[in-house]
Order: C-alpha cells, then structure tokens, then sequence
C-alpha cells in the first residue's frame, strides 16, 4: 500500500455516489421515460446499484435490449434527467463537513468523474460547488475514462496538484485502479453506488465507512 501523503496537497473525488447521492434523480428520470414509452419502471434499488456505471446501465434495468437499441433511447433519458437532476440530489451526510474541513486546511479539492460534461457542469453549478473546485475533469474531457488514469492526471494538472501528495476518493473499483495509476493515495468509500462490490476487495489504500473518516485520515479539524 501507498503510505499516506505526509503533507497532502489535494484530494480528487469521483461524484456520484462519491460525494452526490444522485441516483434519486436518475431513477425519477427512468420512471418519466418508461411512462411515455410504456414501459414498467424498475425498482429503485436496482437502479441504485448500477448508477456508476451510467445511463446505458440505467436504461438496462428497464429494457434488456442491445447497446444500440439503449443508445438511441438515451437522448431523450438523458434529456429528462437533466431537467431535474438537482430535485432530489443532495451531499451524501457528512460530506459538506468534509468539504469545509479540507478548505480550512488549504487542500484543495476536486471532481473527476465519467458523467458527460454538459450534465457534470450544470450539476456542480446547482449544488452550488462551481466556485469551490479545483478542476472537473468529465467522461468527455477527454477521450479516455477512468479506470485510464489519464483524467486524474489532467485533474492534478489543472490543480497544480502534485499525484504523490494527493488522494483518490471513489465508490468504484475503477476510482480505485485510475487513482493507483496516476499515482495518488486512494480511498474506497462504504456509503456510495458500490455497483455490487465489496470495496474491501478493490486493493485501495483505505477503505472509510463515513465522510468523517477521510477527516480523521487527514487529521483534520472539525468545528464540535
């Protein structure tokens, strides 16, 4: 394993299931769509479960249909969900604590994810993160996702983060993988999307049950 960066820089966090409970809005959007097409919805759970691995693998619950039959359905999914994807979406407990904690500390915190940009801009905005994040790096920033760790890469050089002093945080084995790449500490989380994983079993740095146990990894200060 890594060890700890003595003096961290940054911390880079996927976003859905990560820091954003957004599976809500992305079940909403499902359930609108199989209404104007007549289709069952599927329960919410089993969307939860595959939210990381994105809007094809949403639409799949509904539909078991061909790659191409999913991609000519998504514009208008994505068209739907991207008119409410901040009705429902909230911070996970606990991370707006953290966030405010890095911040106090001068470590600079940002988002790499695989949500396509448009959709990823708009979100960050809403939350209202826009003017707090040190790089957002999107699934079409470049053309390569994560696990390829060339977005984490591009993260830190936006940031002027330094990968050796800086941590990967994410709910996917594929957080786990790019961040091992890029060469940043990396920390798999208990409370996000999971896609059906253990996180215990993704090889990561640290696995932390709550937000507040990236705060006690970094020794950080939390008002009482």
């Amino acid at each position: 394993m890594k060890p700890l960066p003595a003096s961290a820089q940054g911390v880079l966090f996927d976003l859905d299931g990560t820091l954003l409970d957004s599976a809500p809005d992305l079940h909403a959007a499902l359930g609108i769509y199989c209404a104007e097409v007549g289709a069952t919805v599927p329960p919410y759970a089993a969307v939860r479960t595959v939210v990381s691995r994105g809007s094809r693998a949403i639409l799949r619950c509904a539909f078991d249909e061909s790659d191409e039959a999913l991609l000519e359905r998504m514009p208008r999914y994505l068209e739907l969900y991207h008119s409410m994807m901040s009705r429902h979406t909230r911070p996970f407990e606990g991370v707006e604590p953290l966030l405010d904690a890095l911040e106090r500390s001068g470590i600079a915190w940002g988002i790499v994810t695989n949500k396509p940009g448009y959709l990823t801009d708009d979100l960050v905005r809403q939350i209202g993160w826009a003017e707090r994040v040190c790089a957002v790096i999107s699934g079409d920033t470049l053309p390569v996702r994560k696990p390829d760790p060339a977005p984490v890469l591009l993260a830190c050089e936006r940031a002027g983060l330094d990968p050796a002093r800086s941590l990967f945080v994410g709910d996917d084995r594929r957080d786990v993988q790019a961040g091992h790449a890029a060469g940043l500490y990396t920390v798999a989380v208990q409370w996000g999307y999971l896609d059906g994983g253990d996180p215990h079993a993704w090889g990561a740095d640290a696995v932390i049950e709550h937000p507040r146990g990236l705060t006690e990894l970094l020794k950080l200060k939390v008002p009482a």
